[in-house]
């Protein structure tokens, strides 16, 4: 289990994370999600052992991810891997080698599934085929804990579906925890379980993503005159768009309940509409920017 207690960092003389607790149960996929410069790279690098927070802790089964017993047990694979103008992917496996047990069938099973030569220098892949390579690695590795950030960037369509179903049997088959960083929040919602979201340098939501989605509804209206935003104001609303005479509603609570004192309002369009998380990241996210 990984643990975060009143965790706080600057990055020289900013801070960029501030009193973090989290806690992430073994063998869940948690999408890790935020705005630009919310301090998510930061506190992957923090749960690697990269970086030793200046307040705080995080204990990763029980033990500080620096400590070498721990260590061993983490994979980070950052956004952008530094390599060198000879790096190949044979090259760079080859450094992890005396640190982990590689699963070399795995290796060469991924690097033939994305038609990757491991003897070509990385600086002539294109971005998504280095991201397949650093990937492949970090699958072959199968770490207890894999900790990616913004792992889909520059991946086709078929190369996601691979790596989501790759990522899906280390967590059921190895009982690997994953955490994931993407700003494609449909990416993450399609196969995490649970979801963090880092807002103003802290945690400000955290959970089950069908929880958490089960939370709201969202209903399309029409009325015939027309109407005015007061109109709903007995209602839990999270957001109204409007257009003339109709409007998309989030709610937050149960569809049926919601749907029975819609329909008091006597509108001549009432229809529910799906809702994902990306709709409620955001709203949440422009709540406390308004606050």
């Amino acid at each position: 289990m990984i643990r975060i207690s009143g965790l706080s960092h600057k990055l020289g003389a900013s801070e960029v994370l501030k009193n973090v607790d989290l806690c992430v149960p073994d063998g869940s996929i948690m999408g890790l999600v935020g705005v630009n410069g919310a301090g998510i790279s930061t506190l992957l690098r923090l749960l690697s052992g990269v970086y030793v927070a200046d307040e705080g802790s995080i204990e990763i089964d029980g033990a500080s991810p620096t400590k070498e017993k721990t260590r061993k047990n983490i994979f980070f694979l950052p956004d952008d891997p530094y390599f060198t103008h000879t790096t190949t992917v044979k090259s760079m496996l080859g450094m992890y080698l005396p640190h982990y047990d590689v699963d070399m069938a795995s290796y060469k099973r991924l690097m033939e599934f994305f038609a990757l030569d491991e003897k070509k220098p990385l600086r002539n892949f294109s971005k998504g085929m280095r991201r397949q390579a650093y990937i492949a690695i970090a699958l072959s590795i199968r770490p207890k804990y894999l900790f990616l950030d913004e792992a889909f960037d520059g991946l086709d369509p078929l190369a996601r579906l691979k790596v989501k179903e790759e990522l899906a049997a280390m967590a059921d088959e190895n009982g690997s925890t994953i955490i994931i960083s993407s700003h494609s929040l449909r990416e993450l919602e399609d196969f995490c379980d649970k979801y963090t979201v880092i807002d103003n340098k802290t945690v400000s939501s955290s959970g089950d993503i069908s929880d958490r989605v089960e939370q709201y509804c969202k209903f399309m209206l029409g009325f015939a005159d027309g109407f005015t935003e007061e109109i709903f104001s007995a209602l839990p609303v999270v957001s109204i768009k409007s257009s003339g005479k109709f409007a998309n509603v989030i709610f937050d609570g149960s569809a049926d309940e919601i749907e029975e004192k819609l329909h008091t309002l006597s509108p001549t369009v009432i229809e529910q509409m799906p809702i994902d998380f990306e709709e409620i990241f955001i709203n949440e996210v422009t709540k406390e920017v308004k606050k």
